[in-house]
């Protein structure tokens, strides 16, 4: 039995696409993820979870940070299949994909700037899921450029760039952002609030403007013998028996993401109350910063080593690496000691997800690519949302009982979790074909020009 690795080569190349995929095509179809990621960094672990401080009691921060950001990616959840089983149906004659993220991103950008005006949590709470539901429904069709476009000996490296891409617009912006923060903490009333939102906005409209112009696919067949109604009572059905490697790959991956997600989501608060960081916005985007240049440099050699051997080994040794990462931070009580663990994390974490993704491509569905990549979003903002409900009231409750207890409790269903996600990788046996219930391998796509 080939493992996923091999069985694109057994496959053969996606025809018009297999030669002359040089490195810009790579940038121009992953180049939206810069300014996405740069934008759900910037909002989860620093700016919501300062602007909350301005509407909640101290003692109840993580509980309502947790219903926030967990009803947010519940709408994330939904959305993102729905958008991207409606983009492989559509027939727009400039593609399938890119009008779905022009209107997307314009309506992000029109949402964002509600993050500062209003001041109330349920008025923030509303703005922050408007900018789910358009920011998803740009994300569910982008995601499936991969699949469309790139031969599918190359997906790993293109994974890889995708990886690389959206963690340096989390590094490079979001350090940027936690001066500004800070400097908003500092002068309440200034303009810093304002300054943050802004550089969000352009950076998502320059990158959606790229690749608006510069991405070229295929125009849209808009097939009538997929009707919208039964596209949208399909877009998450997964025949568990028929289907059993993309459901293992889809429970390994909740767990994994469930655990960095988690860190992410509540570093900040484990900073302040049980470090004793005294600039912790600051400390939290250093500790990012120490995490993602873990990532650039692991991030696309995982990506090209995932072409060449089992995807499934970088995967769990990278989630066996994050576990340790875990473990030390838990008992770190320095600035170094803190950023050390963060590179530990960030190499597991670049690894993984590139390795992760690639593993993704090989599972998706002939014609429903879209669909199948945003039902990977049940496992990466299901679980984050599921940790958010659950994780966030519980560390409130233990740490009622003594002071940092809930952040201990935190970190172990972190190590839990990692350790159990990666090793369940082992359960997917080859690469299936979602949707093939023959059980014989589809024969590859064609690729677009770009």
């Amino acid at each position: 039995m080939l493992c996923p690795s091999r069985m694109s080569k057994a496959a053969g190349n996606t025809g018009s696409g297999a030669k002359g995929f040089g490195p810009a095509n790579y940038i121009k179809i992953t180049v939206l993820g810069f300014a996405l990621a740069a934008l759900w960094s910037s909002l989860h672990t620093i700016v919501i979870p300062l602007r909350l401080l301005d509407f909640v009691a101290e003692d109840q921060k993580n509980t309502y940070l947790g219903i926030l950001l967990g009803t947010g990616l519940i709408l994330a959840m939904v959305v993102q299949p729905i958008a991207g089983a409606i983009s492989d149906r559509a027939g727009f004659r400039w593609g399938r994909r890119r009008p779905y993220i022009l209107l997307g991103v314009s309506l992000t950008i029109l949402f964002l700037p509600g993050i500062g005006l209003f001041g109330s949590y349920t008025a923030l709470f509303i703005t922050y899921c408007l900018l789910q539901i358009s920011a998803n429904t740009a994300l569910g069709p982008y995601q499936a450029f991969i699949p469309d476009l790139v031969p599918e000996s190359q997906r790993g490296r293109a994974s890889g760039v995708k990886t690389l891409l959206e963690f340096a617009g989390g590094l490079v912006v979001v350090r940027l952002i936690a001066y500004l923060m800070d400097r908003c903490l500092a002068e309440p009333a200034g303009p810093w609030l304002g300054y943050t939102l802004a550089i969000l906005g352009a950076s998502l409209a320059a990158t959606m403007l790229v690749t608006i112009l510069t991405v070229k696919e295929r125009p849209g067949t808009g097939s009538a013998q997929f009707p919208l109604l039964p596209t949208l009572k399909r877009s998450f059905r997964i025949d568990a028996r028929l289907n059993r490697d993309f459901v293992w790959f889809l429970v390994s991956r909740l767990l994994v993401l469930l655990a960095f997600s988690t860190l992410q989501k509540f570093a900040l608060y484990f900073l302040m109350d049980v470090v004793g960081i005294t600039s912790p916005a600051a400390v939290t985007a250093d500790l990012l910063i120490a995490v993602g240049v873990g990532m650039l440099v692991m991030v696309y050699p995982a990506g090209r080593l995932s072409d060449k051997l089992d995807r499934r080994l970088i995967i769990i040794i990278s989630g066996l690496v994050g576990a340790l990462g875990m473990l030390l931070l838990l008992f770190s009580q320095s600035y170094v000691y803190i950023m050390l663990c963060g590179a530990i994390l960030g190499l597991s974490f670049g690894a993984f997800m590139s390795a992760n993704w690639a593993l993704a491509t090989d599972l998706v569905a002939k014609g429903e690519e879209a669909r199948y990549l945003g039902l990977t979003n049940l496992a990466t903002a299901g679980g984050s949302a599921l940790t958010l409900f659950i994780i966030g009231p519980l560390i409130d409750l233990f740490n009622t009982h003594h002071p940092g207890l809930g952040y201990r409790m935190m970190f172990l269903v972190c190590l839990v979790c990692l350790v159990a996600g990666s090793l369940l990788v082992l359960k997917i046996k080859g690469r299936s074909q979602p949707g093939n219930t023959s059980g014989q391998p589809q024969a590859p796509a064609s690729a677009a020009p770009i």
